[in-house]
């Protein structure tokens, strides 16, 4: 359904009282009408057609003085255009739609009308892969091309910039449903979706590679030939290697199998035969260049392009994920390419994309991240700053953007590992499912990311982020006192090393060895490994959190805030939330600042994860306060699960200087927790 209704409403009948569509309003292809099965003539005016399909598909009522502002170049009397242009959509839609009228604004409601557009829409909402074939199948014959195929408006920048903006979401979606039937329909009635998809993305390596293995299985060898020679000249045309696909064609005819099911042929597809396992899979990004909305011409080199730069060197330094360079991304840009389907060429998981409008004193970045397979949409935000150092205002856009985008692709990844079965799990799937396990801050479940950092381990040994992922399981074991220390600490220790070893500018690495060390008592040493995690990364949230929980307890407190701080600005959803707030506590109470350390404590024991030594930072804070009594409150909830809990369990934890220790004595005394009774 399009916008909705206004309070006047210029034609009032609806739907065929027997529920059958009388109208079908495609889109997905040539703009067809369609009344019962007889074509309905369109206006001749191409201000008509596109009012109706902006209007069809906007999710709220529009202004005049912006319908004005889209469609016509300063005319004699645009709004009088307008009415004009409404009557002759009244006229088309007849009694199946109606336009609504409230103050200034105007809406158009199909509630008459099968909308092909509005439809997949719906579909992707509620999500593809809960569709039933059936429907998907319907939905897919109805492709006959990209939205609005062929139609053009010439002097309307604006309706331009939205059609061109629909294109690449509709055929996104497009793409998803045709890969879909593909993946679960049988080879013979697959076919001729894998076709449509061809047609739809004919630069896409996947599509032709398994149209041709497809052909090949078939015995249909002078179509593949066809087939390929064609895409050869294509991607001659446009500068793209084609030798992959005669590869693939020469392995496909050297000894054609039989027939195969329909997932045994995904399976087929996904390995050549007799090609070589691919490399350990790790999770993989392009960034594509921002469009630059201001309505100046695009230059190469401008604030655009400064900030994707800046946001793919900075996801590059986090080394968690493989990320595209910058010239593959933006010479696919300069050819037209969409940032979904450039994610689908470049074979990566995610892709980033955009849009950057300046204004006097003002600029606003508008991003989004998603999920190329799916085609989902995992973030979307809209970043705006008042201009007083634009430098300044770039570089804090850019640290929202990739603390932001790493911390929703772990958080996707962990939740994907989570449901699959164990013994199912790639490398990459058994590390992010050993950091949900990890994230949960008990034994039972350090215990379990153990297991699932080692498992990726034994699939992938090169993979130095796990064995980042490892030293911490070692380190909480150490830390939290729940098995013997000594032990731990070198374990913790050895796998930091082993992981340092495979990649010594890995910043987890870096950071998984100044925990290590922290342990032996190593302070300097600490340190120095942890302002390393930093420079080779300044948005790892985690290097700065550590930093500043090193400095709450020995250090500079006036340091650890910063860091604290910084570490909460990079990632404020991170898992280690608790961590970042008690570090903040413990920093203030070492200044004397007890009401602002008792807020920070109290907020980081109500994270859902924090474990016993974070409460206990809260109780001694409120103590220090002067809140006695929620102080006791809060250490008699840690003695329900742990009894007997008391200062030697926390100092034995923290690593405090004797003045600081007496300090922090002196307030476990005022409510009974400085002899663990």
């Amino acid at each position: 359904m399009g916008g909705s209704v206004g309070s006047a409403v210029e034609s009032t009948d609806t739907a065929d009282p027997k529920g059958v569509a009388p109208v079908t309003v495609r889109m997905l292809g040539p703009l067809t009408v369609l009344r019962g099965d007889g074509p309905v003539a369109l206006p001749a005016s191409r201000k008509v057609r596109a009012l109706f399909a902006y209007l069809a598909l906007a999710p709220r009522a529009s202004t005049r003085s912006h319908l004005c502002e889209l469609l016509w170049d300063v005319p004699n009397d645009p709004r009088g255009e307008l009415r004009w242009c409404l009557s002759k959509i009244r006229r088309l839609i007849g009694d199946a739609g109606r336009i609504g009228t409230e103050g200034d604004t105007v809406s158009l409601d199909l509630p008459g009308c099968h909308v092909d557009a509005l439809q997949l829409d719906g579909m992707a909402a509620r999500g593809i892969a809960l569709q039933s074939l059936q429907d998907l199948c319907r939905m897919a014959d109805g492709f006959a091309g990209e939205f609005l195929d062929g139609f053009t408006l010439d002097r309307s920048p604006a309706f331009n910039a939205w059609l061109v903006a629909q294109r690449r979401r509709f055929k996104s979606l497009q793409t998803v449903v045709l890969e879909h039937l593909v993946d679960h329909l049988d080879e013979n009635e697959a076919g001729r979706y894998l076709e449509r998809w061809a047609a739809l993305c004919p630069l896409d390596e996947r599509v032709h590679a398994r149209l041709l293995r497809m052909l090949a299985r078939q015995q249909r060898v002078q179509e593949g030939k066809s087939h390929l020679d064609a895409v050869i000249r294509l991607f001659d045309q446009e500068g793209l290697d084609s030798a992959p696909l005669r590869e693939v064609w020469r392995g496909a005819i050297v000894q054609p199998p039989r027939l195969l099911p329909a997932q045994a042929i995904i399976a087929a597809d996904a390995v050549a035969p007799g090609a070589m396992q691919p490399a350990p899979r790790h999770g993989s990004i392009a960034v594509m260049p921002f469009a630059d909305e201001s309505g100046a011409p695009r230059l190469r080199g401008g604030v655009a392009d400064a900030l994707v730069h800046d946001v793919i060197t900075r996801l590059a330094k986090l080394r968690s994920l493989f990320v595209i360079s910058q010239g593959s991304t933006f010479a696919l840009h300069d050819r037209n390419i969409a940032p979904d389907e450039a994610g689908r060429l470049l074979n990566v998981d995610y892709v980033v994309g955009g849009s950057i409008r300046r204004s006097p004193g003002h600029l606003t970045v508008q991003v989004e991240l998603a999920e190329v397979r799916t085609g989902r949409i995992v973030w979307a935000d809209i970043l705006s700053h008042s201009i007083d150092d634009a430098f300044l205002v770039l570089d804090e856009i850019g640290n929202r953007i990739v603390a932001t985008v790493a911390s929703e692709i772990e958080t996707v990844e962990r939740n994907r590992a989570i449901l699959k079965p164990p013994n199912s799990l790639d490398a990459w799937e058994a590390h992010h499912r050993g950091l949900w396990h990890m994230y949960r801050f008990n034994k039972a479940d350090n215990d379990a990311a153990q297991h699932f950092f080692a498992q990726a381990l034994s699939i992938d040994p090169t993979f130095a982020r796990a064995y980042a992922g490892l030293s911490f399981t070692h380190f909480q074991n150490a830390f939290q006192g729940w098995t013997e220390r000594r032990a731990e600490v070198d374990h913790a220790l050895r796998a930091a090393g082993q992981g340092l070893m495979i990649d010594d500018r890995d910043p987890a690495g870096h950071l998984a060895m100044g925990r290590a060390l922290w342990l032996r008592g190593s302070y300097d040493q600490t340190l120095r490994e942890l302002e390393t995690s930093v420079d080779l990364s300044p948005n790892f949230a985690m290097g700065h959190y550590t930093l500043g929980f090193v400095h709450s307890q020995a250090g500079d407190p006036e340091t650890a805030i910063a860091a604290a701080d910084q570490s909460r600005r990079l990632s404020p959803y991170d898992p280690l939330l608790f961590g970042m707030l008690g570090s903040r506590a413990m920093a203030l109470i070492r200044l004397g600042r007890f009401d602002e350390a008792a807020a920070a404590g109290v907020a980081a024991a109500s994270r859902p994860n924090a474990h016993a030594h974070i409460a206990a930072i809260a109780t001694l804070a409120l103590s220090f306060a002067g809140r006695l009594d929620e102080a006791r409150s809060t250490l008699a909830h840690i003695r329900s699960t742990l009894p007997g809990y008391g200062m030697s369990h926390f100092l034995s934890a923290m690593q405090l200087g004797p003045d600081d220790q007496a300090l922090f004595r002196e307030a476990a005394r005022r409510i009974g927790m400085d002899d663990g009774k």
